[in-house]
């Protein structure tokens, strides 16, 4: 009686792994068709839309660029400020160079002098050692940036594109 309880214990020990391999292969033909459905355009992720033939150059078959946009430049007088820092004076010379949307050229040209007021008082509250970072101007230009939206109003400042930053 002991050998035949001990039989039906054994066969009641079924390993998992053939629950596993089905899984397995269930999960790869998914990943299969997954793919294929991608690839085909049957599912569309990161196509192009149908209507972008026409933007097809008929002698290299290659997209046409997209129109510029319609921006213009304000030219910012430069600035040259003292700045003072361990010990020594040094000079800063900055000149921008504004890119606005065409429709507020005029707006923001008017306002020219107070962005330079702003500037310049930017420009002369930044200590020597701000400048020592690499990714300094990166971060004076979104400050800029936010000063100068302020003063010219949201919207009709796009950019500002450094010319020169010269610090001797």
């Amino acid at each position: 009686m002991t050998d035949a309880t001990a039989e039906e214990v054994e066969t009641e020990k079924k390993s998992g792994k053939k629950g596993l391999v089905v899984g397995l292969v269930l999960a790869l033909v998914g990943a299969g068709g997954g793919y294929f459905a991608t690839i085909s355009g049957l599912i569309p992720l990161g196509t192009k839309p149908a209507g972008d033939h026409a933007l097809t150059t008929a002698d290299h078959g290659t997209a046409a660029p997209d129109a510029l946009p319609d921006v213009a430049y304000v030219d910012l007088q430069p600035i040259m400020v003292s700045l003072l820092g361990e010990g020594d004076q040094r000079h800063l010379r900055f000149h921008a160079q504004l890119e606005v949307p065409e429709q507020y050229r005029a707006d923001v040209e008017k306002i020219r002098p107070r962005i330079v007021d702003v500037l310049n008082g930017y420009l002369r509250a930044i200590e020597i050692g701000d400048l020592n970072d690499p990714l300094a101007l990166t971060r004076l230009r979104g400050h800029m940036q936010r000063r100068i939206n302020i003063v010219a109003g949201e919207g009709r400042v796009k950019d500002v594109l450094v010319m020169e930053f010269v610090l001797n």
